[in-house]
């Protein structure tokens, strides 16, 4: 079928989607004939007649570019003023059961407007609304190209998708019948390839046992059914409330809350859900919470967490999705009042596991578990997060006393099994171990780490084993703890991507953790004295307090045993240490932490760490946290996608190792290819039973999917990449040097030279990151492709990218090999390399000295050509050093000064060409770029947003302002004659 045309794609998927039930509407094919159809069904649905007044008036109201807008307006009832005066409410799909809908189909529709003439593939119609788009391709297509395509369709100024009821879709799907992918619909801040490409969740679908339905076949089979679809649509998809932001669950997802809500609806009793750590098992438990929410059956839904900061944490998700949906329980009186309230705010409340053992205590004072009696009888369900070892305990055990009818889930990334089983029971005479199973029952659903890794949703791991110089390390041994500082502050700039992410460090104790901290500020300190060069990491350090009769500090403890043991020897001195250690993040910070805001300091590390976003631009380096020194917190229970290092100074074993690696392992696009471990254990053994353990069905296979390679293997991998690259040049008659990439002759040729050359430099990305590169390794990587060939390869690549992107989309030939290219522009940015580097360069350049010293211009050029940050600047930057003589002595003040200046005089010579070609005063252009564009346009939300992919807004690169100056030429004649300019024409000339 690899040959099979767009076309004959679309018409087998046209009759696939008769066969299912939907009516094929070939006599849609533009705007009016959509809005004629839509008008019949809102009328029959709502069983009323409109007037063509009323039905443009409607349209009006109902039309938005406003995507969460369409979304919240089609899943609800709606009041519209008719002409005379009564009040119509109205839905616009049957919400009471979205299966008795009309569903139709389309294909080819065009909606024309004044500036946009899109051609859709196909298109389903639920009630007339278009809800689901689906774009066929004959070429392979990588999905991410794919989702880029549609985002150029809906950044086209006057496009359908602001304009008409192309509003109301829902669902992008992507296939070239072979592969599949899905979507949701979003607006425009949450519908885009952002600087860095972190990337929209783009997904396909699976079955219940996780296997793939990647064919357009199988996939409308069990996606695209009817009632399949409305359902997607009506319950997994997920209206963010705070974000205005569309989320489309994932198959185990769905399959997750299916199974928990057809376990109550059917009373089958209890059971567990094992979803991997960093698989969205929040999303997951609110999803089923709100759909439990309704069901009058159900007296209550308690999602329970076993920590105070889980209980913030997983309150803060929950509003996050939907604003006031679960107040914060303060205390267990406050606890107890919601869960005696018949509000129906109320019927969901997240607490924490020791607040609800409290409130049932028979021996507490306040005598919580009397006033609870009349909810004995009630049908309760609580929904366990992290359902392990505090679930297992007497707290436990009250509520299943206490309420003999509730059905009790639970939700865990690493299952107690009899291996790794910590909690005994005594029964009788005899103890035995407690599992997971023992306490909730079956388990309902699986999605393992090794499927998440296997579907691109979690990392895989790359664990180096320190092996210090002489003898090796044995398993469990603790090295010398200036040894284990000094391989930290060697390996770090490697595994970080040079920082441009952050790592913790899991030590075993409290007080290994403060002997640490100390260690990296005297090590650091005596490196910067002897080294004006070095750069020092930002370390933070934290560990909890004694609880001193602090409750909060004492329930935190419960899930951090180590830290609960260390407290009880030397409280004092942990105090005294804690307290210095808080000072010094003060003064680093601007903060202003202290022992009884404890709660304060541990969310500001938590948040830096969350925050570590590259560039540096949304938040200064010395800002950030390179490395924090933990004992327990920290390594169950976060996330954070820019954390990709663990250092391990502790033994760790079972669910423990892999909650702490998988701190690791959050997935944020090409730059981060793995979860960094460093290990001075030397817990190899440990390492492999936990993947065993926890490996679910993948058995012998698990080390190979959840490791990533040797480094000779990835290394062997490039040199294969390199020749690969070689014998494609050879092909086409070119020598395999930078310089001959200009020489490629057509797109086919130059899009084939952008897809070998992408695949070495992601190599060569995933290589740069490791650890244990021994120098056999180093030297063959060198010899596969020289740094320096590299670093060329990669300017002329950004060159040839840039111009293949700036044609993409224009094409009139669909199949034209340059529409399917990605080009993964963020494999090009180096993390070391931005504006006050490349300042600090050109300073070096300048300054005078012996010549070794310095930056010459030829590396000068090199770097920036070679590095995708600089693509909208570079020319700028390069113009400017070739106006610089070498050693000419300026300061790097100077030259900042300086090339703002370049820019400015530029700027200026350009406007002046332009007013020049159209007889008009420079003046008179630049009023027009700042009178109609700016204080005009700007005022628009619509068309600001309209505008924002042609670079517009006051920051905006000069060259961009000015291009599109040349663009509005017919303005710019009215300019000249004197005459005035409206908004609207700026529009449509835009």
């Amino acid at each position: 079928m690899s040959k099979t045309t767009e076309q004959q794609i679309e018409e087998l998927l046209i009759e696939k989607l008769q066969c299912l039930g939907y009516t094929y509407r070939p006599d849609i094919r533009d705007r009016e004939a959509l809005e004629r159809n839509f008008r019949a069904k809102f009328e029959a649905l709502n069983h009323v007649k409109l007037t063509d007044t009323e039905f443009a008036r409607l349209l009006d109201q109902i039309v938005s570019p406003d995507v969460f807008a369409c979304s919240e307006r089609l899943r609800h009832r709606n009041t519209f003023e008719r002409e005379d005066g009564t009040p119509l409410h109205y839905q616009l799909v049957n919400l009471k059961d979205w299966c008795k809908n009309e569903f139709e189909l389309v294909n080819q529709l065009r909606i024309n407007t004044r500036s946009s003439f899109h051609r859709y593939d196909v298109i389903l119609l639920v009630n007339g609304l278009p809800l689901v788009q689906i774009e066929l391709k004959a070429l392979p297509v990588s999905p991410r190209r794919a989702m880029q395509q549609i985002i150029e369709y809906k950044q086209d100024p006057g496009n359908g998708y602001a304009k008409t009821l192309l509003c109301f879709m829902q669902l992008f799907i992507v296939s070239n019948r072979s592969l599949t992918w899905y979507f949701a619909n979003n607006n425009a801040e949450h519908f885009r390839f952002d600087a860095d490409e972190r990337f929209l969740p783009i997904y396909q679908w699976a079955t219940p046992g996780n296997e793939k339905v990647a064919h357009l076949d199988d996939f409308a089979e069990a996606f695209l059914t009817k009632c399949t679809l409305v359902e997607m649509i009506s319950r997994y998809m997920v209206l963010i409330q705070t974000e205005r932001k569309l989320m489309m669950m994932r198959p185990y997802q769905i399959y997750a809350v299916k199974a928990i809500v057809d376990c109550i609806h059917e009373n089958r009793g209890n059971g567990y859900i094992w979803h991997t750590t960093g698989s969205g098992k929040t999303l997951t438990s609110f999803k089923a919470s709100t759909l439990l929410k309704d069901n009058p059956d159900i007296a209550k839904v308690l999602f329970v967490v076993d920590r105070k900061d889980l209980d913030r944490q997983t309150r803060q998700e929950f509003n996050r999705f939907q604003p006031g949906c679960v107040e914060e329980n303060t205390n267990t009186e406050t606890l107890v009042r919601r869960l005696l309230s018949d509000d129906y705010a109320d019927k969901v409340i997240v607490t924490t596991i020791q607040k609800l053992g409290l409130a049932l205590d028979a021996n507490h004072r306040k005598e919580y578990r009397k006033q609870l009696e009349a909810l004995r009888d009630k049908r309760i369900v609580f929904i366990f997060d992290e359902c392990h070892r505090s679930q297992f305990g007497e707290n436990h055990k009250a509520i299943r006393e206490f309420f003999p009818r509730a059905q009790l889930f639970g939700f865990t990334g690493t299952p107690i099994f009899e291996q790794n089983a910590t909690y005994r029971t005594i029964e009788g005479q005899e103890a035995r171990m407690v599992t997971t199973a023992d306490v909730f029952g079956k388990q309902l659903h699986a999605y393992t780490i090794t499927h998440a890794i296997d579907d691109k949703n979690v990392l895989r791991f790359h664990v180096e084993y320190y092996k210090p110089e002489g003898a090796p390390v044995k398993p469990g041994e603790t090295l010398a703890k200036q040894k284990v500082v000094e391989a930290i502050l060697e390996k770090h700039d490697q595994a970080t991507n040079q920082r441009r992410f952050n790592a913790l460090f899991a030590t075993a104790s409290i007080d290994d953790a403060i002997e640490y901290y100390h260690l990296f500020k005297e090590i650091q300190a005596k490196r910067q004295a002897e080294d004006e060069n070095f750069q020092p990491l930002n370390v933070a350090c934290v560990f909890s307090p004694p609880a001193d009769g602090n409750r909060d500090i004492a329930q935190l403890q419960e899930d951090l045993p180590q830290e609960l043991a260390d407290n009880r020897k030397e409280p004092n001195k942990k105090k005294e240490a804690l307290a210095a250690i808080i000072a010094d993040y003060n003064a680093r910070y601007g903060t202003n932490f202290d022992l009884a805001t404890f709660d304060g300091y541990y969310q500001d590390i938590q948040q830096r760490i969350k925050d570590h976003k590259y560039p540096n631009r949304d938040l200064p380096h010395e800002k950030k946290i390179d490395l924090t020194i933990v004992v327990d917190m920290l390594l169950t229970g976060f996330d954070s996608q820019y954390l990709n290092t663990l250092y391990v100074d502790k033994n760790l074993k079972h669910h423990g190792l892999i909650q702490a690696f998988s701190r690791t392992n959050r997935v944020l696009n090409d730059t981060k290819p793995y979860g960094n471990i460093l290990d001075f254990r030397a817990q190899r053994a440990a390492v492999d039973e936990a993947i065993t353990l926890f490996s679910g069905e993948a058995g012998e296979r698990a080390r190979e999917i959840w490791l990533v390679d040797p480094a000779p293997v990835v290394a062997d991998r490039f040199a294969k990449a390199v020749q690969a690259l070689e014998a494609f040049m050879q092909s086409q008659g070119l020598e395999c040097k930078p310089e001959e990439v200009a020489n490629l002759k057509g797109d086919e040729a130059r899009a084939a030279f952008i897809e070998r050359f992408k695949e070495v430099q992601r190599l060569r990305t995933q290589l740069d990151q490791y650890t244990d590169l021994d120098p056999a390794t180093r030297e063959a990587i060198e010899q596969a492709l020289p740094e320096d060939t590299l670093r060329a390869f990669r300017g002329v690549y950004l060159d040839l990218a840039q111009d293949l992107k700036a044609r993409q989309g224009k094409s009139a030939d669909p199949n034209n090999p340059v529409e399917q290219l990605d080009f993964e522009f963020v494999l090009f940015d180096s993390a070391l390399i931005d504006y006050d580097y490349i300042m600090k360069l050109i300073a070096r350049f300048s300054e005078k000295g012996p010549k070794k010293q310095k930056m010459t211009r030829e590396q000068l050029v090199g770097i920036l050509r070679s590095n995708a940050k600089f693509l909208d600047e570079r020319e700028e930057i390069i113009e400017y050093v070739n106006t610089l003589k070498e050693g000419e002595g300026l300061s790097e003040q100077q030259i900042r000064a300086g090339y703002e200046r370049f820019k400015a005089e530029k700027y200026a010579r350009a406007v002046a060409e332009i007013a020049a070609r159209h007889n008009l005063a420079p003046e008179a252009l630049q009023g027009f770029i700042d009178g109609i564009l700016h204080r005009m346009i700007f005022n628009s939300d619509a068309l600001t947003e309209l505008l924002k992919p042609l670079g517009l807004g006051w920051k905006v690169r000069a060259k961009k302002e000015l291009a599109l100056m040349e663009d509005l030429t017919p303005l710019l004649r009215k300019l000249a004659q004197g005459k005035e300019i409206s908004g609207l024409e700026v529009y449509d000339h835009a």
